[in-house]
């Protein structure tokens, strides 16, 4: 049998060398050939490439199933032990499945792993936690900490692929996490640790396996400084579930979010605190997000958000100040191109000028709302900021706004309204088509079409 070459491709055009240069020969880009394995050409490859108009003289034809002859089966799950991280994952663990989580350095990603993987073990299933960045010691020194160090489950401090490998094949376990992908490497490639080549070609095997054994697996991977996993691209297509853990290290609280997820809703989030004891569940997110006021205050409002299937209340805050040369515009945990369409909205629309007042926008708990449903909370939280005068107690609001000052439904508000009425909020501005057919007991709905109508209903509130 031929053995495998490694070859150097570029990126950009395909070419390939037999060694690393500086420039490609093919389309002179810098730095762009990163290192592959090549296999040397079979005689069966040969024949593909010179296979006359049909192929059937090269291998059998494979039968096929219409799609509709194929039973639908539930994907069986397997609890983690961690309520919030179940949710994100749509239910557990799922055999074969293999999982990314990506998270800034020091914000608890290990942690996490480790007391999922003590309750699994705990539950029955054979675990094991290979660790490529500490020692032995130094997990055993946080699970102490975390309260369970007379945990069973097997640690591998390795950061070889075959021996890992060789070491899963023996332990037959069901649940692998591997920290991280980027420390791991393969004696198939000459390139060091964390290499584009390195971390394709270890997740690539690790994949295969998982698929081929049933055995879940979870990959730990580095971000870069703008926040995005390290590495190829290719790797979030590999798997199955890419997950990640935000939040401000001055804070305790952390969010994990499904980005992808082949086996749930993805932009699911699960709500931790983080504690002396190691991250707990935080049942009532809400609560995280609403800032404690014991009188209304301008520029303050209560926007109901989906995340996920979760509906979630998070104040937004406002502040339009006096008049500079040059205005600014800040948005933190909200688009900041938006807030600047929704200015002139709001100065077009409602005749609510601010185009020389500073204007500065927060999300309450360091949550960052992507959805344009948070539109109308964000128009009445600067306006209540610029007339001085606070929202009513126990208002909440939500709805899309347009450039034409209309205001557009929100997905699932049914789902929005009936929370903020379990959580006690009793008058709410919502766009038109997201007025319920049936009263919601406790709470008094606003239903408006256009911006200037919603400023009217404002007033006639205040």
């Amino acid at each position: 049998m031929a053995k495998d070459k490694t070859l150097f491709t570029c990126n950009a055009c395909g070419a390939t060398s037999p060694r690393w240069l500086g420039k490609c020969p093919g389309c002179g880009a810098w730095n762009s050939l990163v290192e592959t394995v090549a296999e040397s050409a079979s005689p069966s490859k040969n024949r593909l490439a010179t296979a006359p108009q049909g192929y059937a003289g090269l291998a059998n034809a494979q039968p096929v199933t219409p799609l509709a002859a194929i039973e639908a089966q539930d994907v069986a799950r397997t609890p983690s032990g961690l309520t919030e991280l179940d949710r994100v994952l749509g239910g557990g663990v799922v055999e074969g499945g293999v999982v990314l989580i990506g998270g800034d350095p020091g914000i608890g990603k290990s942690t996490l792993l480790l007391q999922a993987m003590d309750a699994l073990q705990r539950s029955g299933l054979p675990t094991l936690y290979v660790t490529g960045e500490e020692s032995g010691a130094q997990v055993a020194l946080r699970s102490r900490r975390l309260g369970i160090e007379g945990s069973q489950v097997n640690l591998l401090a390795e950061i070889q692929l075959e021996k890992i490998l060789a070491t899963i094949d023996a332990v037959q376990p069901a649940v692998v996490v591997i920290d991280s992908i980027q420390t791991m490497y393969s004696d198939q490639l000459s390139s060091a640790p964390g290499s584009v080549a390195q971390v394709r070609e270890c997740a690539a095997h690790l994949t295969r396996m998982a698929k081929s054994t049933g055995i879940t697996v979870i990959l730990v991977g580095h971000v870069t400084k703008e926040g995005a996993l390290a590495g190829p691209r290719v790797l979030e297509h590999m798997v199955d579930t890419v997950l990640y853990f935000e939040g401000d290290t001055h804070s305790p609280h952390r969010l994990i979010r499904a980005i992808k997820n082949r086996f749930g809703a993805v932009n699911e989030i699960g709500v931790f605190a983080m504690t002396e004891k190691g991250l707990k569940g935080v049942s009532n997110p809400s609560a995280i997000f609403l800032s404690q006021h014991s009188e209304p205050v301008p520029g303050s409002c209560v926007l109901v958000t989906l995340e996920g299937t979760r509906p979630l209340l998070v104040e937004i805050q406002a502040l339009v100040d006096g008049g500079s040369p040059a205005p600014r515009r800040l948005s933190v945990g909200l688009e900041r191109d938006r807030l600047a369409m929704l200015l002139a909205v709001l100065s077009r629309h409602a005749g609510v000028a601010c185009a020389d007042q500073d204007v500065f926008v927060n999300a309450v708990g360091g949550v960052r709302i992507s959805e344009p449903a948070a539109d109308l909370a964000v128009m009445l939280a600067i306006t209540s900021s610029l007339r001085g005068k606070a929202l009513p107690r126990g208002f909440i609001a939500f709805g899309e706004v347009g450039l034409a000052g209309e205001i557009r439904p929100a997905p699932r508000g049914q789902e929005r309204l009936k929370e903020a009425a379990k959580l006690g909020f009793t008058t709410a501005i919502v766009p038109k088509a997201n007025a319920p057919k049936k009263p919601i007991p406790g709470l008094t709905i606003h239903a408006v079409e256009r911006v200037d109508e919603a400023m009217h209903t404002l007033r006639a509130l205040e």
